[in-house]
């Protein structure tokens, strides 16, 4: 049995460290079950929240959806996909006509073999970000910034990510791709974003259950120690 989680509002808060307590039940369930993360963000990103420690004792860690993985700290392969003119024009028009108003700066953000796209910007502090995750519940900004996109393209996809941006890849390039290294073995996946137009949703429904988390990393604590913990 595999399990592979996701970071971001899976196993943290969104862009947090890990909970210390979580930590320390996590890095004994990892000793004891083969686990993998997968996650958008990158390896510098990812080692900010889990920490060098917990991180290099998963099994494999896939960063910037599955583009870039690590065995321990030993790099295993990256892909080389960079955005195209014409992709980075449509993000800005995107950008230039979006309504909402409060931008700050790194609002395209190349990734080993994806993109990340914020309309508020990487550069937003907490409050900023919160502000956006608000807004963008009811207006749906990244939503449809993703749908233009991937009807305007068909080489490349976009799909919501986190809480502020959305994630941007080759076609077939997403989180699902590490699923054919683990074809011998039943597949549970964790993500917050299991909905049609999450990021999490091209993997799980490839792996054999997976688990859509709505409550935060408290969530998956639960489940780890009410089912696979025994």
């Amino acid at each position: 049995m595999t399990f592979i989680f996701d970071v971001d509002g899976t196993l943290t808060d969104a862009r947090k460290p890990i909970n210390p307590k979580f930590h320390e039940f996590l890095l004994d369930f990892i000793c004891n079950h083969r686990c993998i993360i997968v996650t958008g963000s990158d390896r510098p990103k990812t080692l900010e929240q889990l920490g060098l420690t917990l991180t290099n004792t998963f099994y494999r860690t896939y960063h910037c959806s599955g583009n870039h993985a690590f065995i321990g700290s030993k790099e295993e392969y990256r892909n080389t996909w960079k955005i195209g003119k014409e992709h980075y024009k449509f993000l800005n028009d995107q950008l230039n006509t979006s309504n909402y108003s409060e931008k700050t700066g790194e609002h395209i953000e190349q990734r080993i073999g994806s993109v990340n796209f914020s309309i508020v910007g990487r550069n937003a502090s907490w409050d900023e970000r919160k502000n956006f995750a608000e807004w963008d519940k009811i207006h749906q900004g990244r939503t449809l910034t993703a749908l233009a996109f991937n009807k305007t393209f068909d080489d490349v996809v976009a799909q919501v990510g986190g809480e502020t941006s959305i994630d941007i890849f080759p076609q077939g390039y997403d989180k699902s791709q590490i699923c054919k290294h683990y074809r011998d073995s039943k597949t549970i996946f964790f993500g917050d974003k299991c909905m049609p137009d999450g990021n999490d949703y091209s993997i799980s429904q490839k792996c054999t259950r997976y688990y859509q988390i709505d409550n935060g990393y408290k969530q998956t604590w639960n489940i780890l120690r009410e089912q696979y913990s025994g």
